[in-house]
């Protein structure tokens, strides 16, 4: 009796770390992928992603994990990051534009959600927005199409403005279109318009020394990922200089930015654990729609209004969905 006792011990001894792994293969792994650095604003968007992902039945270590890739800026090791992921994972969510187009490279089969600024159409990642094809769907908070509502509201802060500068991260994919975009929007305003590039912490002084030099009456920050990361030196920078600002991000204006106005990211990310839950549990990304955030927010900061000497209007006031005093 102990020797069948003990054989059947053996057995389970030796079944035990088999069925262990079994378990743990039901949770599936999700691969997020930034080619950002992770900072107080991704983390703030992560944790809107885990709620979004917690809403459709998903929490991060209790049957699902998560593994986080960040590149800190370094765009190049990107590729190498997916790889990581390729066989490993279920699915593959991404931080931004950049970390997309990687993720998009390097598999035709893994599904890939992503959370960007631009038009998913023209980067080539999805076919429609109603059905986009092959593996890959996700969130657009349409950054580039704002363009012109912010130069007009920079406008109201600073009539008498004549030349408006307008600054991105030239190695962002997004770059392109956006500064088209603003071209077109300073053109119906009639305006001047100096673009000024800054991928680098210290460019980013730079930027503002030759805005000032070029005369520049004021400013409006691309919606990048590093010009985000670098809101709180923007904002610094911005003041020192004296040179009112627009941003995309209500983060921007919490960092002592003047003023930000675009589409929710809380929200975006939010919206995108939604979609990879739908993707866990079995929804096509082909067949999955681009989901567009819908809920714009302008954020207006008194303070540094009152610190560069602007007379805010009224209608700002008023229409601001929060005003920082």
């Amino acid at each position: 009796m102990r020797r069948r006792e003990f054989i059947a011990g053996l057995g389970a001894a030796a079944t035990s770390p088999l069925v262990a792994r079994a378990q743990q293969r039901t949770h599936p792994t999700i691969g997020y992928l930034g080619s950002v650095s992770l900072d107080e604003n991704s983390r703030l968007y992560m944790a809107a992603f885990l709620q979004g992902l917690k809403e459709s039945g998903y929490v991060e270590g209790q049957n699902c994990a998560i593994e986080y890739r960040w590149a800190e800026g370094r765009s190049e090791i990107l590729p190498a990051l997916v790889r990581d992921f390729v066989g490993r994972v279920a699915v593959i969510a991404t931080y931004d534009t950049a970390s997309a187009l990687a993720a998009k490279a390097a598999t035709t089969t893994l599904p890939i959600v992503f959370a960007i600024g631009g038009d998913p159409i023209k980067f080539g990642l999805v076919a429609s927005l109603a059905r986009p094809g092959e593996n890959v769907t996700g969130v657009s908070f349409l950054v580039n199409a704002l363009g012109s509502k912010r130069l007009g509201l920079l406008r109201e802060l600073v009539p008498t403005a004549a030349t408006f500068g307008f600054l991105v991260d030239p190695s962002n994919p997004n770059a392109a279109p956006e500064t088209a975009d603003m071209q077109a929007a300073a053109d119906v305003l009639g305006h001047k318009l100096v673009v000024l590039g800054a991928s680098t912490v210290h460019e980013i002084d730079v930027a503002f020394a030759a805005a000032i030099a070029q005369r520049v009456d004021a400013l409006a920050v691309a919606a990048h990922a590093f010009l985000l990361a670098g809101s709180q030196q923007l904002a610094d920078s911005a003041l020192r200089h004296r040179l009112p600002t627009i941003y995309a991000f209500r983060e921007s204006a919490k960092a002592g930015g003047l003023l930000s106005y675009g589409g929710s990211l809380a929200e975006a990310f939010r919206q995108q654990g939604i979609h990879v839950a739908r993707v866990l549990k079995g929804e096509k990304p082909a067949e999955l729609p681009i989901q567009q955030v819908t809920k714009f927010e302008m954020i207006l900061n008194l303070r540094t209004a009152k610190t560069l000497g602007l007379a805010v209007p009224n209608i700002l006031l008023v229409t601001a969905d929060e005003v920082i005093e």
